[in-house]
């Protein structure tokens, strides 16, 4: 069996990576959020100890999630970091959000720029996240009746990754041949959009992300 090839060297993060199984613990989960308050603030362990009365063991242990700290110790850190008691739990308590859409039930959406002919399914959405990023996934079919034109330009990133059927599809002054299986990414600032319709019908997934504004 063929091995799995390096991530490139300019991908940060490894998709394979799996947490620790001692991530969904309470006192990891506290220790977690205790660790970046406290370097949020420039302060070190020890100045920490010193500013809570606190020793540095003691605070180690808990940034480490070694030990179960009291409600006096967490309220003792609270009022000392000045954040909310419960800030220490919004790590455990947070929720992963996930959406599952099934065939045929993707709900059609109207993007500005659309024509007739134009079909767009969104295939999910999640609000309010903690990566900062809206992501809009959608379907799109094109049909022997669609209009041709290069119109669509808006913030973010696209990927395109081609399903069914033959396009050419510009970016900016570029004109990408789109078959089966081939995949377009790219800077969604530039204009970009079917040039020309080689078989039809076709059908392909964009993938559009950008930062939450706000």
């Amino acid at each position: 069996m063929p091995s799995t090839p390096p991530a490139p060297s300019f991908v940060s993060q490894d998709p394979h990576r799996l947490s620790d199984p001692r991530e969904n613990v309470l006192e990891v989960a506290i220790g977690r959020e205790l660790r970046a308050f406290r370097r949020n603030q420039g302060l070190t362990v020890a100045e920490l100890a010193s500013n809570t009365g606190l020793s540095i063991g003691m605070i180690s242990k808990i940034e480490n999630g070694n030990t179960s700290p009291s409600l006096t110790t967490l309220r003792t850190l609270a009022n000392t970091l000045s954040v909310p008691l419960s800030a220490f739990f919004q790590g455990f308590e947070e929720h992963r959000s996930v959406v599952h859409t099934k065939a045929g039930e993707a709900v059609e959406a109207d993007r500005a720029g659309t024509r007739a002919g134009h079909q767009y399914n969104l295939l999910g959405h999640i609000g309010a996240n903690a990566s900062g990023v809206v992501v809009e996934p959608y379907l799109i079919t094109l049909n022997a009746e669609s209009d041709v034109f290069p119109t669509f330009q808006h913030d973010g990133i696209e990927v395109l990754y081609m399903l069914e059927g033959e396009v050419d599809y510009r970016h900016g002054d570029q004109v990408f041949a789109l078959r089966p299986g081939d995949t377009l990414f790219f800077d969604a600032d530039a204009p970009h959009g079917p040039d020309k319709l080689i078989s039809l019908p076709a059908r392909y997934i964009s993938v559009i992300s950008y930062p939450r504004s706000g």
